[in-house]
């Protein structure tokens, strides 16, 4: 490989290093695992992203999912701008909030009310505490490999044996947090029902991303799901779909719509806010009606339902909701996908990219379906110098093995073509 100019980036690290702890303000940022330092992004349009050295790359990261129709989409550009002339924040209601909770409500059959707030992470939390104030139950399922942001009872891992409390997988989440969390591999329906019946008294909610995209792409078995809802309700267990990534990416409705389970409840995030800051949670009204103001769960944000979130929320969804929208990001991804996976199969190479709807993962573990963390090759090795050639043909993935890629409403035939071929092209030089 030739390397890309990176001196301004370079230069912009060093500074930034002195500011924030390892020059970054999230730490998937800092190229840890890809090696040298990150590229500082100055202009996105459309499917395409410039860095600070003038480098242009055909993006795949799209702010990790959130710009489903591109960057600097002319309507939700309009839209931000409107609601922006007539002030950035208020800490009081809007309009905007009635609309898009309309927008999103009366297409969603799994929910009835809606509360916004201001990330995913957020969402989560809140909704959690919402299972324990309904059920009055104290402890959460959740599965080895789905990320539900940094909550702290959630930054936990596996312990030993196969239904087991988790232990903490960050410094400064006391172990009685992660105690109130029990951990179990994904996809395995015999360790799902020891677990549900030697705890189902003290298990408020099982948590899950119903398509885990964290830690790879695990798709899992729909029977595993359909089990899991049936336990839950068998149990009183409520059931939480983690849709901060799934949520409005392979469908209006998310995963529960795509595969045709009804959750308990339901966190957002992402796509909602169209690249500004945004999550939420809901449920059908019963259980939304535990929130404060009506109940006694407690949960507040001076900027929760910020009128410029909103707008840009209002614009993509709206784009969204045509019909034929999912059918055409499905159909341009699994095109994009086969053409590569078709070229490393024809070469005898040990790659695969896994895809549904419009998220595809670059799978270096042969032609298999992953379905639990524990089937991911630690060795990203791979990873990184595939990232590092795409990079060079001018192509921008997320600086991670574990992350996955989307596709906007942005990227056309052309650049998917193009992209193909620099996708077979690394793909030859690092095999």
């Amino acid at each position: 490989m030739k390397g890309i100019k990176k001196d301004n980036s370079e230069a912009l690290f060093e500074t930034a290093k002195t500011y924030f702890p390892g020059g970054v303000n999230s730490p998937v940022r800092a190229f840890k695992s890809v090696g040298g330092g990150p590229l500082f992004m100055k202009k996105g349009d459309g499917c395409m992203i410039w860095d600070e050295d003038g480098n242009e790359f055909i993006d795949f990261c799209c702010s990790w999912g959130p710009l489903i129709l591109g960057h600097n989409n002319p309507k939700v550009y309009e839209n931000v701008v409107s609601a922006l002339g007539n002030g950035a924040s208020f800490g009081a209601p809007t309009v905007l909030e009635n609309e898009l909770a309309s927008l999103i409500l009366s297409k969603n059959p799994f929910i009835e009310k809606i509360r916004f707030v201001s990330s995913g992470t957020e969402a989560v939390m809140s909704a959690l505490r919402l299972a324990r104030g309904y059920t009055g139950k104290t402890k959460v399922l959740k599965f080895e490999g789905c990320y539900h942001g940094h909550v702290d009872s959630m930054l936990v891992k596996a312990g030993s044996g196969l239904a087991t409390f988790g232990t903490s997988s960050s410094a400064g989440v006391p172990e009685e947090y992660a105690n109130e969390t029990l951990v179990l591999p994904l996809n395995n329906i015999e360790a799902l029902r020891i677990c549900i019946r030697e705890n189902k008294d003290v298990l408020a909610c099982a948590i899950i991303e119903p398509i885990p995209a964290n830690n790879g792409l695990l798709l899992q078995d729909k029977s595993f799901l359909t089990e899991l809802r049936e336990l839950c309700t068998e149990n009183n267990i409520l059931l939480f779909f983690d849709e901060v990534i799934s949520g409005f990416r392979v469908g209006f409705n998310g995963a529960a719509g795509y595969l045709g389970i009804a959750p308990d409840i339901i966190t957002y995030g992402k796509i909602i806010g169209g690249g500004l800051p945004v999550g939420a949670y809901g449920a059908r009204a019963e259980i939304m009606a535990h929130v404060s103001p009506d109940g006694p769960v407690y949960q507040a944000g001076t900027l929760s339902g910020n009128p410029v979130a909103m707008a840009a929320g209002i614009a993509v969804l709206t784009e969204c909701a045509k019909p034929g929208f999912y059918e055409n990001q499905k159909e341009k991804t699994e095109t994009f996908v086969n053409r590569i996976n078709a070229h490393a199969k024809n070469k005898g190479y040990n790659f695969e990219m896994i895809t549904v709807g419009s998220i595809f993962w670059l799978s270096f573990d042969g032609k298999k379906r992953i379905q639990r963390a524990d089937q991911i090759d630690g060795n990203m090795d791979g990873f990184k110098n595939l990232f590092l050639e795409l990079l060079d043909r001018g192509v921008y993935i997320g600086p991670s093995g574990y992350e996955v890629g989307f596709i906007s409403a942005a990227h056309t035939p052309e650049k998917l073509d193009t992209a193909a071929r620099a996708f077979c092209e690394a793909l030859d030089s690092i095999f």
